[in-house]
């Protein structure tokens, strides 16, 4: 399945419809353009999709925001990520294995790799889940196998 149809699968219901993406960084963030032209920030660690620029120009003054590119390259967490896990091999990314909204730790203990594939499937599935949800909520996790 190619990348495109996994975010529509899986990210559809946030209202995106995606064409392109244009970036992407280890934890497996996504810069994704949609057919209007506006531009996604796909983030699974904090298990989101939204908006961030609604056209280029928007997007060219965002990349120069020091703020976003480093929350965007998470160098000192990729740094973590390749000491525990090494380099990345193709089509795998890094992620946090408890998703940070849930309460996962941004740190070495929380992280491991993922076909960026699943990665998508997954964060869209969680976000899907506890899209309407207060902060602060309670959830309980099952794992069925």
């Amino acid at each position: 399945m190619s990348i495109i149809q996994e975010i529509k699968e899986s990210w559809s219901w946030a209202g995106i419809e995606p064409q392109e993406v244009v970036g992407e960084n280890d934890f497996g963030n996504l810069m994704i353009k949609d057919v209007h032209g506006r531009y996604w920030h796909l983030c699974p660690e904090d298990v989101y999709c939204k908006v961030v620029a609604n056209n280029r120009a928007e997007l060219d003054v965002l990349s120069t925001n020091q703020d976003f590119l480093a929350d965007w390259y998470m160098s000192s967490l990729v740094e973590q990520a390749k000491e525990k896990c090494g380099a990345l091999t193709d089509g795998r990314k890094y992620y946090l294995v408890l998703p940070g909204v849930l309460g996962g730790k941004y740190d070495a203990s929380n992280i491991n790799t993922a076909p960026l594939i699943e990665i998508i499937r997954l964060s869209g599935d969680i976000g899907r889940q506890i899209e309407e949800l207060p902060d602060g909520a309670q959830i309980q996790l099952k794992v069925v196998e």
